[in-house]
């Protein structure tokens, strides 16, 4: 399940947090972070998702 979660942090870093965490404290900061740019989003994503 990881590696799905991987892709959509690639894709929609958003999703991938998402479906890691919910609608949580960190997908409001993945959003914010890939509205303001599209790598500070994913390396998040993958940083949310790799911690869990």
């Amino acid at each position: 399940m990881d590696v799905i979660r991987i892709v959509f942090a690639i894709l929609l870093p958003p999703v991938g947090v998402f479906l890691q965490v919910g609608l949580g404290l960190q997908f409001w900061i993945n959003i914010l972070l890939t509205l303001l740019g599209y790598i500070p989003g994913i390396v998040h994503a993958v940083w949310i998702i790799a911690r869990r």
